[in-house]
């Protein structure tokens, strides 16, 4: 249906609407029908065209000044307000816990979260003592990372359903900070026993003790104690580190960690937890290596001494990679069981409690050379201050720990989220990791991380809020107080296969890799087949890494530079050149953006990319060219660049036009009869040939007016429109460009109109006088309305010869009813 009007302006009060009745309905009824046979709506309207200044008079658009600071500083101050419901308000921001446990039902909830709090309690126990592992700590120390975060994190997280704690990648981190740091002090007397090997003769420092150095079994008490400083300081800065973020707001600082970045460090940092535990699955000594090339260093020794293998140890490991791969795989993975099954069977559990009686019972320390867990101490650890002792050491680590930490952790918590339809706070969940990570870093506990696997099983058996999370601190509490001296004859080759298994978990998360490997099949001997069983999930999902291939090809290239930087660096090497490759793709795409010519869908006031739509046609006379990104110093260069490819270079222009005015100048000179064309635009912009004629010395002068729009002679367009409607934003660079670009078309006889432009650019515009340059006219609200007035002024005859134009330019004239706005002009024409 349309309506076409017209609308004086003569004071802005009072609107007053005349209808011609019979002609109106008329009309409609005429629209309706058309619509109707043609069962597609139309829309046709009629307005004036606006340039940018005429619409702000016309619908009074009012101006916001920058603020002083002095006016900031009282807004924010006016905020600070004591009463009572602003104290409420607080409280339950920083304790999330009060609103959660308003609406607890005990008899719905509790016993669902009492199920899901024993279950993955139950997964605390051996992942706790694996993991531990990881941190180069005994394994005790990994109980203690399952106890003191939970119990803090229940009173300041907003997830109901994830589960802190242990994690393997962040385990990793803190190992490789604590094994940084112990290569710059010298190592205590009472580790002199223990086996040496050759340093590394790269540069890549290295410590001369074996594998054992690593042992926790044969780990003096002064050794524990000096690691034990590294950790918790590293532990320490990280807390503090996630304190000030989530108190400045600065969650968004995970959007640079993009998830095929996540992906490739989360896989590469599984290579290094699978490689810190192969060596305990063989029973082979090597080397403690850190920084560039570690894993190739640690291969090199492992495989160099293979031949101290323990087949014990080897025969004992593959039992227990069976029985947990295919418990998981068949059992608790399987899409038929699953629904039935009350909870997830234990088998991580089992395997530890299995191994250690079969241990204690055929003595495989004594009899058979098994390296076990050895005495493990029983109570809470005492509070300390160790916490604070190598913190200027491990500064670098912290930072790195902390993002990875929080990405993967709020990943985790708003995917729950977003499952069970409530929100989480990504501020709220940084103060609540930081107040966990400070706390459990004077209880002698490293950094916990959300856990992929004991969060979806948290979930998937039924947790409803993180009272989950206290019934397994209670179970937890009983393991720390009672039981845990009786897991002493532990193999740790049983924990290694834990870790080794649980693996196919971690590398199921995340992407994989390209097309280019589909095909490939390694075929290993006998001792790469654990490899294979245990990096399944790796294996399969790089064989469908090709539908990253095909989605985006940066993102693919992100995902695999990031995957070898972590394997080939170390760990935090690797994310930091994850991170800058992420930032340079970003930056490239910014600094390259698309750039297009539009061309108008034949009978419509819509304008589209000729490149796309080849329908799309241009209008005669007129370039529109759309620059797809906002203009600023990055890209000033690049967007040069395309405008004068897709329309054409002024400064060629200027020299085309010289060479033709010499050529002119010298036909004058000659003295045969001579037609000279030379343009010419009076004050009413009417276009005109004036014709000399020269013969005998009379000189005869005829000016032939021209109906067609004035263009340049090497050039068929007369105006540039440039759609602004993708700028966010323009920088001062970016306007010192735009207004060079204008005065260069402007020198070559080619006129620059602006469309689109949002409120922040013209202000912009305004702050940097770019109005000196480019008058408020010739800026206009769309792509359409610059199209209307370059045509009307370059031919002043184009609104008589075509009225419809301006409904979209259609081919068949439509008329509608006339609508008369009239405004008021005073109080007797309203009250009338």
């Amino acid at each position: 249906m349309g309506i076409s009007g017209k609308i004086q302006r003569k004071k802005y009060k009072y609107q007053k609407v005349k209808l011609e009745k019979g002609q109106a309905q008329e009309e409609v009824d005429k629209l309706l029908e058309k619509s109707e046979a043609n069962s597609q709506p139309k829309i046709l309207i009629e307005r004036s065209v606006f340039s940018q200044k005429h619409f702000d008079e016309s619908y009074e658009a009012v101006s916001h000044p920058s603020p002083t600071l002095k006016e900031v500083v009282h807004k924010k101050l006016s905020k600070c307000v004591c009463s009572g419901s602003c104290l409420k308000k607080f409280l339950f921001g920083m304790f999330p816990f009060i609103n959660i446990m308003k609406d607890y039902s005990v008899k719905e909830d509790l016993p669902s979260d009492i199920v899901s709090g024993l279950t993955v309690g139950i997964m605390h126990i051996p992942q706790g003592m694996a993991y531990g592992m990881l941190t180069t700590l005994p394994p005790v120390y990994g109980l203690y990372m399952s106890f003191f975060p939970v119990l803090v994190y229940f009173f300041f997280g907003s997830s109901k359903h994830i589960s802190m704690g242990t994690f393997a990648v962040a385990c990793l981190m803190i190992g490789s900070a604590v094994s940084k740091g112990m290569d710059t002090v010298s190592i205590p007397h009472s580790t002199a026993g223990l086996v040496t090997v050759a340093g590394n003769q790269t540069g890549n420092q290295t410590n001369l003790t074996a594998s054992a150095a690593d042992d926790t079994s044969t780990m003096s008490r002064e050794e524990v104690d000096l690691r034990l400083q590294f950790a918790m300081s590293v532990t320490f800065l990280v807390g503090v580190i996630q304190l000030l973020m989530g108190v400045l707001r600065l969650g968004f600082i995970t959007v640079y960690l993009s998830d095929p970045l996540i992906s490739g460090f989360t896989t590469g940092a599984a290579c290094h937890v699978f490689t810190s535990q192969i060596k305990h699955v063989f029973g082979v000594q090597t080397a403690r290596y850190s920084g560039v090339f570690k894993l190739v260093y640690t291969y090199r020794d492992f495989f160099s001494n293979i031949d101290t293998a323990n087949y014990v140890t080897i025969l004992l490991s593959i039992v227990c990679i069976t029985i947990l791969y295919c418990t998981s795989r068949f059992i608790n993975q399987n899409p038929k069981l699953k629904p039935r099954m009350f909870m997830p069977v234990p088998i991580e559990l089992i395997v530890v409690v299995l191994g250690t009686v079969i241990s204690y019972a055929i003595k495989l320390e004594e009899n058979h050379g098994v390296v076990v867990v050895s005495d493990i101490p029983t109570g809470l650890p005492e509070p300390n201050l160790k916490a604070l002792r190598r913190i200027p050491d491990v500064i670098s680590d912290a930072i790195a720990l902390a993002i990875v930490i929080f990405a993967i952790s709020i990943s985790m918590g708003k995917l729950l989220a977003k499952k069970h339809d409530y929100e989480v706070d990504a501020n709220q969940e940084l103060v609540a990791y930081g107040l966990s990570t400070v706390v459990s870093s004077f209880f002698s506990s490293a950094a916990p991380s959300a856990s992929l696997s004991r969060s979806l099983v948290q979930e998937r058996v039924g947790g409803r809020t993180q009272v989950a999370g206290l019934v397994s601190c209670c179970l937890l509490l009983v393991v720390l107080l009672a039981i845990g001296p009786y897991f002493r004859t532990l193999p740790n080759c049983v924990m290694a296969s834990t870790v080794i298994v649980a693996l196919d978990g971690l590398f199921a998360q995340v992407f994989t890799v390209p097309d280019l490997w589909y095909n490939r099949r390694p075929d290993f001997c006998v001792l790469a087949s654990i490899i294979i069983v245990a990096l399944r999930g790796m294996f399969l999902q790089v064989l469908d890494l090709k539908k990253l291939w095909h989605v985006s090809l940066i993102d693919f290239f992100v995902w695999i530079v990031a995957f070898l930087a972590t394997v080939l660096l170390d760990v935090d090497l690797g994310l930091g050149a994850a991170v800058i490759f992420n930032i340079v793709t970003v930056v490239v795409r910014s600094q390259r953006p698309y750039g297009c010519v539009l061309g108008q869908m034949p009978g419509t006031d819509l304008y589209r990319d000729m490149h796309i739509y080849q329908e799309a046609k241009e209008i005669p006379g007129i370039r529109i060219f759309r620059f797809e990104h906002s203009l600023f110093f990055v890209n000033t260069e690049h967007f040069k660049t395309l405008l004068f490819k897709k329309t054409a270079n002024p400064r060629k222009l200027k020299i085309a036009q010289r060479k033709r005015m010499t050529e002119k100048e010298k036909l004058k000179d000659k003295k045969q009869d001579e037609s000279i064309i030379i343009d010419r635009q009076d004050s009413t912009n009417e276009a005109a040939q004036v014709q000399l004629q020269s013969k005998s010395g009379e000189v005869k002068v005829m000016v032939v007016a021209d109906s067609k729009p004035k263009c340049p002679q090497e050039v068929d367009f007369h105006t540039i429109i440039l759609d602004c409607s993708p700028w966010s934003f323009v920088d001062s660079m970016g306007v010192k460009v735009l207004a060079a670009v204008i005065c260069e078309y402007k020198s070559v006889g080619i006129n620059v109109i602006l469309a689109n432009c949002k409120g922040g650019i013209r202000d912009m515009f305004e702050k940097t006088k770019f109005y000196d340059t480019v008058d408020h006219s010739n800026i206009y609200v769309s792509v359409h309305d610059a199209v209307l007035h370059a045509l009307h002024i370059e031919s002043p005859d184009f609104t008589d010869q075509v009225e419809d134009f301006q409904n979209g330019l259609c081919k068949e004239k439509r008329k509608a009813s006339k609508v008369d706005f009239t405004l008021a002009e005073d109080s007797d024409e309203e009250n009338a």
